[in-house]
């Protein structure tokens, strides 16, 4: 057993107290929490949490993980989502086994460095050679000690077809659903702890048949996996779906079988106030992705709206050619602040964490994470607040968002430490980047 005590701050999620810090079980789980004045009830280690402060491991619902190979990019520089799409498309289409295995690590350990547990990744592009892109992901999140939600995306509609993407990027149906059945069956873990899911995640509304919409909702059904897709993000994508389907977005997802709690959308930002009582009674979940939102001037999700008609909405730092960064505690504070744009200054610093923890934690489907509680997983993100940025703040928990934290010093995973004093123990930082670096070059020169 160990005792983190004493801790500086605490976030705990829920109205548990947590004032002296949490026992941790050797198996890995939250057995106890330790109550301010108060001590565990059985023998521990400990270690002195004193310049701590400690929260529920973050999560990240939304993601690109091979885009770190297109940072910043000057031809997209400033462009909305369309014309961005439609100029890096070729490039990502250069994507290599080795290129996307740089580009996962990357992504994982700054996502790990800025106190994030699990990842939810969306990857669509299975150009020739990369039909084992996911199992590379795979092992790439095993390596790194994380939890992770993979999706099995796709691209069925190119541009001969009126969709988005160049043909070279589309695969057939059949293609399609032979490897997601491949991949749930080879990876998908279920119950608590689990390290590794599954889930199957056609593009969005203007690259992907109905089709292969609806036939990827009745095989979810059939494993009990998730459903993922962007919707909703730009008001292009509203007049797509009108002039393609005849319909909006949420009637879209209804006639494809998917307005349901088993799915989760990407961005959510353009729905009126009938389609967002509709989600909410569905149970569908949506991942806020606020930096990316401004970053393309797509629009600012009404997310208080949203909760209250009872739709699940977590964070996301969305792909790393929007974003362009993949840090999840700066992305809490980009949520805190444009919903304080959007609806005053009233909404508090510990809704953004919750979005970031529990809610993130709902959006994927999962009660054993996204709280301090007993029984949950030890998930845990560590921040020290000894840097400049942060001398003559008051409240702890408070200053990791509104001073700007940006690394945690220690991050726990099912009870392991995977960054030690601000590093990720055996990571060849320096040797990443330099290799990362060359490969995002030569993509970018084909």
């Amino acid at each position: 057993m160990l005792w983190i005590k004493n801790p500086l701050g605490i976030f705990t999620a829920n109205d548990l107290d947590a004032g002296n810090g949490l026992v941790v079980s050797d198996s890995g789980t939250i057995v106890e929490l330790v109550p301010a004045g108060g001590r565990p009830s059985v023998p521990c280690t400990e270690f002195d949490a004193s310049a701590h402060v400690v929260l529920p491991g973050l999560i990240n619902t939304h993601h690109h993980f091979y885009q770190t190979l297109t940072r910043a990019w000057g031809p997209v520089a400033n462009a909305p989502l369309f014309p961005w799409l439609q100029n890096l498309y070729p490039v990502w289409a250069r994507l290599t086994p080795r290129s996307l295995e740089l580009a996962v690590q990357v992504a994982l350990a700054e996502l790990l460095l800025s106190g994030c547990t699990t990842a939810a990744d969306h990857h669509y592009l299975f150009p020739d050679g990369m039909e084992g892109a996911i199992d590379i992901e795979v092992s790439a999140v095993r390596s790194m000690g994380m939890r992770a939600t993979l999706t099995r995306g796709s691209m069925t509609l190119g541009e001969d077809d009126g969709g988005l993407p160049p043909q070279t990027t589309v695969q057939s149906p059949e293609a399609i659903l032979a490897d997601s059945e491949r991949l749930i069956r080879e990876y998908h873990q279920t119950g608590a702890g689990a390290s590794v899911q599954i889930a199957l995640a056609p593009c969005s509304p203007f690259s992907v048949t109905k089709e292969i919409m609806a036939e990827s909702a009745v095989m979810a059904e059939q494993y009990d996996v998730r459903l993922h897709t962007h919707l909703a993000e730009t008001i292009d994508e509203e007049d797509f779906c009108r002039s393609m389907f005849g319909l909006r977005t949420v009637d879209y997802l209804e006639s494809v079988g998917w307005l349901g709690s088993r799915t989760w959308l990407g961005h959510g930002i353009h729905f009126n106030d009938e389609e967002i009582a509709r989600l909410g009674a569905a149970g569908t979940a949506v991942a806020h992705c606020p930096t990316s939102n401004m970053r393309l001037a797509s629009g600012t999700a009404r997310v208080l709206e949203l909760e209250a008609a009872g739709v699940p909405v977590g964070l996301a730092v969305d792909g790393s050619a929007s974003n362009d960064a993949s840090n999840m505690i700066l992305e809490a504070r980009q949520a805190l602040y444009l919903q304080r744009l959007r609806y005053g200054a009233s909404v508090p610093v510990s809704r953004a964490l919750g979005w970031a923890t529990r809610g993130s934690a709902a959006v994927l489907g999962r009660s054993d994470i996204g709280q301090l509680a007993p029984g949950m997983q030890a998930d845990l993100a560590m921040f020290k607040l000894d840097s400049l940025r942060f001398s003559g703040s008051h409240d702890p928990v408070a200053a990791l968002l509104l001073c700007g934290a940006d690394r945690a010093d220690r991050v726990m995973v099912g009870g392991s430490w995977r960054v030690v004093d601000g590093a990720i123990p055996d990571l060849d930082v320096a040797g990443l980047i330099a290799e990362h670096s060359a490969a995002a070059r030569k993509l970018i020169a084909g």
